[in-house]
């Protein structure tokens, strides 16, 4: 899935070699290190970026990086995350600093809330993030940058405490049920995922109306027969089964994402543009039925979400751009965020990415970030 710079900076297009990544680990100079040292005492000031005086800012497109831009917006936008990322335990050395994805994203972070431009250059952190082999000025989908970040996140936070909330804040976890339909046997597996993919299509490839019916589709039961059977061990034979999965814990910021890239009859991936309406409140009680979760009754009382960002990608599989929506939790306002643009929008701006079939370049929701109304307890 391809993605376009949204606007024409005025300088050329950023290009990061393996030999540049070495040089910057090899500068371990007296004035870099008293550089990172001031930087240091100033992170103890960081808040969220959604309190930022200086207004919301805007982050430069280096060479087809809107994607990148639109994910650590919306990271930077949510205070439970930046928390979080105040809290982790900085590296000593200067090369290991260069290295460490939640230090350069607080230095970002900083840059941002720090100073008085209205766009900064996330190039230290696209070094940063080109050292752990993540090609990033290429086409990317969201979907996967974002597991990608969130990865090295937690891979690097050190401190299994943080390590815990960060799951705690973004992880879903279910319970995948299959059962023999022969003999009733039953076997179970608890699971975690990071986002929830929806189909946009149903079994019969009939497209779905909302993004509750788009839920549903993902929780309900599907019957494997025919060449899809699976062997059961107590009939000692393959047998029909039926597969289903259930929900057991949502986590503060859910992340939901509508698979809009899918394959058609001519066996070529292709964009679903069409209309999908999702609400700016969200009960999962209301939703799915009982059948589907495997919860207590604590839990599904902290089930009431709101609608707190929305990646949008316009375009085609070749070709397309990304930018972000994302209400202030602070202010309550929406703004867009279009790399290094930033604008108040309203709701109507946002409902605008529901999609349309008859737009082939027009913006259509691809993640959605809704936040816990009433969390169970406090993440920090």
């Amino acid at each position: 899935m391809g993605q376009r710079g949204g606007h024409q900076e005025s300088w050329k297009k950023l290009e990061i070699s393996p030999s540049e990544v070495m040089k910057a680990e090899e500068e371990n100079s007296k004035e870099e290190n008293k550089e990172l040292k001031s930087k240091d005492c100033k992170l103890l000031s960081v808040f969220g970026a959604a309190d930022l005086r200086n207004g919301a800012v805007g982050l430069y497109n280096i060479g087809q990086t809107c994607c990148l831009n639109s994910l650590l917006q919306v990271f930077f936008m949510n205070i439970h995350f930046t928390k979080i990322l105040r809290r982790i335990i900085v590296p000593v050395r200067a090369t290991q600093k260069m290295k460490n994805v939640p230090y350069q994203m607080l230095l970002l972070l900083e840059q941002m809330q720090c100073g008085k431009q209205k766009a900064v250059s996330p190039r230290e952190l696209a070094i940063c993030l080109v050292a752990h082999r993540v090609k990033l000025f290429v086409q990317y989908d969201a979907a996967q940058l974002f597991l990608t970040i969130w990865n090295l996140l937690k891979k690097q936070l050190k401190n299994p405490e943080l390590v815990g909330k960060l799951s705690d804040l973004y992880t879903v976890c279910v319970q995948e049920h299959l059962a023999c339909q022969t003999c009733s046997s039953e076997t179970k597996r608890n699971s975690s995922m990071l986002t929830l993919p929806v189909p946009l299509l149903d079994s019969c490839s009939h497209k779905l109306k909302t993004l509750e019916e788009c839920l549903q589709c993902f929780f309900h039961p599907e019957e494997l027969t025919g060449q899809n059977m699976c062997f059961c061990e107590h009939c000692g034979k393959k047998t029909p089964f039926l597969q289903s999965v259930k929900l057991v814990h949502l986590p503060q910021t859910l992340t939901i994402h509508l698979k809009r890239f899918c394959f058609g009859r001519s066996a070529y991936i292709h964009k679903l543009s069409d209309c999908l309406p999702f609400p700016q409140d969200l009960d999962f009680n209301a939703v799915l039925t009982e059948q589907q979760c495997e919860a207590y009754d604590s839990e599904k009382d902290t089930w009431q979400y709101e609608l707190f960002a929305v990646v949008a990608h316009s375009g085609s599989i070749s070709s397309g751009h990304y930018c972000a929506y994302i209400r202030s939790l602070t202010e309550c306002k929406w703004y867009c965020f279009n790399d290094s643009i930033v604008n108040q929008v309203s709701w109507d701006d946002v409902k605008c990415t529901y999609g349309h079939s008859d737009l082939s370049w027009g913006q259509t929701a691809y993640l959605l970030f809704y936040m816990k109304k009433h969390p169970l307890r406090s993440l920090i």
